[in-house]
């Protein structure tokens, strides 16, 4: 099962993600995409890893999602991904093709993978409209992009304030 977990930056998205992770008594892979750019994002990656059970596996990859998770997902096993948006900053960053591609293998996988899958995400579109052209393209290249995975999940789930909304599924 895919589930897509949705929303603004500190609104409680990657603990939902993990409290969900934690059900079922599955062993756990936790894919993080963030790479750490500056002292600021060091010290979320390292809030982040602080959180996590000590038996969960966890794997750092900016880019090649689709591989990793096809490496990983398995019926006896949920697989964290967190977060979309940070890999598609990162693949914006490295160039066109690789994000088209990377984004089309993602999208091509999501239905077969098996066990159960948690996709973290930013909500970026509810806000103002960015001043600069590379920041409207990343607002709607993440808009694009949860469109396309959640019509692949089964559960979507918004999160504001710490509270979950499923807006798909059960």
């Amino acid at each position: 099962m895919v589930e897509l977990i949705l929303g603004g930056a500190r609104s409680g998205k990657s603990a939902l993600a993990e409290q969900r992770a934690s059900e079922g008594g599955r062993q756990v892979i936790y894919i993080a995409t963030a790479e750490a750019g500056d002292e600021e994002m060091a010290e979320r990656i390292a809030h982040h890893r602080e959180r996590r059970p000590e038996a969960w596996l966890s794997i750092e990859e900016p880019l090649a999602l689709a591989a990793v998770l096809a490496e990983n997902a398995a019926a006896d096993r949920t697989v964290i991904v967190d977060c979309l948006t940070l890999w598609l900053s990162n693949l914006m960053a490295a160039d066109e093709a690789r994000l088209n591609d990377e984004r089309e293998q993602l999208l091509r996988l999501l239905p077969s993978l098996p066990g159960r899958v948690v996709l973290v995400s930013n909500e970026v579109g509810l806000g103002i409209v960015p001043d600069n052209p590379l920041a409207r393209r990343f607002r709607d290249e993440a808009g694009w992009l949860n469109q396309r995975v959640a019509e692949h999940a089964a559960r979507v789930t918004f999160v504001a304030a710490g509270l979950p909304m499923i807006l798909k599924g059960e």
